[in-house]
């Protein structure tokens, strides 16, 4: 390999390279600094006369005399078995003391295009252990279901609860959780890793942890080498795996500072144009292919910048990921646990994962039953702060409980209980038979003669 000693320019994460032989996007890229030490780079623009290279480990330290090496090949992950189990950095590198990966084989970070026609349709059961994701929102194998919360909301702890205790029921295949952090502060990292270790979850993971003092510009590879993680233990070894990406936000802010440093012509709120494009490659990394036994499933969850379910992050996001699980402020205020709001929720694959063989054949009825008591008798709260509970009608004031009974036994639950389809059902039953059969008119005659505690009881 050459090295090229013809920096001409250095500028926040990037250098400027003259007169090197043809080079391609995404190129390896070592950078030999004076003292002998070397950063890794990958090549982001490449014209006739000059090479732009971003490099991951920030500028610091570089000068015009640093020689520059082109690899020919792209970033690439060392994969085996042996990834479970390991904390790496947002790079690669091990964190945890750790030998390095001696690799079966080395993955391209960018994966390879899952073909339209290959893909499976989505409809296999997942249980979180979370009544409102698995009730109400139903995360189903091979889907893609973000998680929109605001700065200071326990989304991090629902995504940790969701990865200790998800399983596909009724599964004989082996079960593993990819979790990578971007931009996280350290005591978010040092509580990830105690989790993981206190409850053996640590076994059946890999975790990719990228510091908020990191540079910004690793960032844009953690997500890539977590997903092609996953995509190995997938399809080579026939696991169903879950990946964790937090926090996308972060993510789309270092491919921002990218833009500024490239000086491109902003998009939305300074946001690049391609953004869509970007979280598209990584979204879609998801999916069941059609003869393989694994799977690849994605909990990516965004911070909402001041609450805005309109900011162009969770914007996008939303049309490309199949759903969102939407954390709510006001819920965390009440002291409730997860906050999740099911009302704005949805989960575009759920009627394909829910129903007999699945769950249970009561599970869409029951599902529709609550949301519809659950929106109603959130609307009346509005009404008694105007006119007073005095005012309402015998069904109006029956809701109302219902939809404080609702956030109280149904959304409630503790960060270890790991709560089974059954159980969420159950506790469904026993929120509707507060309110007159009359009203459960989404639920058949059938249904509330074989589920209805009033029935059972008999």
């Amino acid at each position: 390999m050459k090295e090229y000693k013809t920096i001409n320019e250095i500028s926040g994460p990037l250098i400027f390279v003259e007169k090197t032989e043809p080079v391609g996007y995404n190129e390896l890229v070592y950078i030999k600094l004076g003292d002998g030490t070397t950063k890794r780079g990958q090549v982001l623009d490449t014209s006739k006369d000059i090479v732009v290279v971003q490099v991951f480990e920030g500028t610091g330290g570089l000068d015009l005399q640093c020689g520059v090496r082109f690899t020919g090949e792209t970033i690439k992950l060392p994969v085996s078995i042996d990834l479970l189990g390991r904390i790496l950095s947002g790079s690669g590198d091990p964190l945890d003391g750790g030998p390095r990966i001696v690799p079966e084989d080395r993955l391209d970070i960018n994966g390879a295009a899952m073909n339209p026609y290959a893909r499976e349709p989505p409809a296999e059961f997942i249980q979180t252990g979370i009544s409102t994701i698995d009730g109400m929102n139903t995360l189903v194998r091979g889907q893609k279901l973000p998680i929109f919360s605001g700065s200071g909301l326990p989304h991090n702890e629902i995504a940790l609860q969701i990865a200790r205790q998800a399983k596909v029921l009724g599964s004989e295949e082996a079960f593993a959780v990819v979790f990578a952090g971007m931009g996280i502060t350290n005591e978010e990292a040092q509580s990830f890793m105690r989790d993981f270790e206190r409850t053996g979850a640590l076994e059946r993971a890999v975790i990719f942890l990228n510091l908020a003092d990191d540079p910004a510009v690793e960032r844009l590879i953690t997500p890539r080498l977590a997903l092609t993680a996953a995509e190995y233990l997938a399809y080579e070894h026939d696991m169903h795996v879950l990946v964790v990406l937090t926090d996308m936000t972060n993510y789309a802010e270092a491919l921002r500072q990218m833009g500024a440093a490239r000086e491109e012509v902003p998009g939305r709120r300074g946001y690049p144009g391609y953004m869509y494009t970007d979280l598209s490659m990584i979204y879609e990394r998801a999916g069941v292919i059609k003869g393989r036994k694994g799977s690849v499933t994605q909990f990516p969850i965004l911070s909402m910048p001041g609450d805005d379910i309109t900011h162009p992050i969770p914007d996008l996001s939303g049309y490309i990921t199949e759903g969102q699980i939407v954390v709510s402020r006001e819920l965390h205020r009440k002291g409730i646990y997860p906050p999740i709001n099911v009302l704005p929720s949805l989960s575009r694959l759920m009627n394909s994962g829910i129903g007999e063989g699945r769950t249970r054949e009561d599970h869409k009825a029951v599902s529709d039953q609550m949301y519809a008591g659950y929106a109603e008798g959130n609307d009346l709260r509005g009404l008694v702060a105007i006119v007073g509970k005095d005012a309402l009608s015998e069904r109006d004031r029956k809701l109302l409980e219902f939809a404080d009974m609702f956030e109280d036994q149904f959304v409630r639950q503790g960060k270890d209980e790991d709560r089974s389809i059954e159980t969420t059902l159950e506790i469904g039953w026993s929120l509707l038979a507060e309110l007159p059969e009359a009203q459960l008119t989404r639920i058949d005659n059938e249904m509330i003669n074989k589920y209805h505690p009033a029935h059972r009881a008999k």
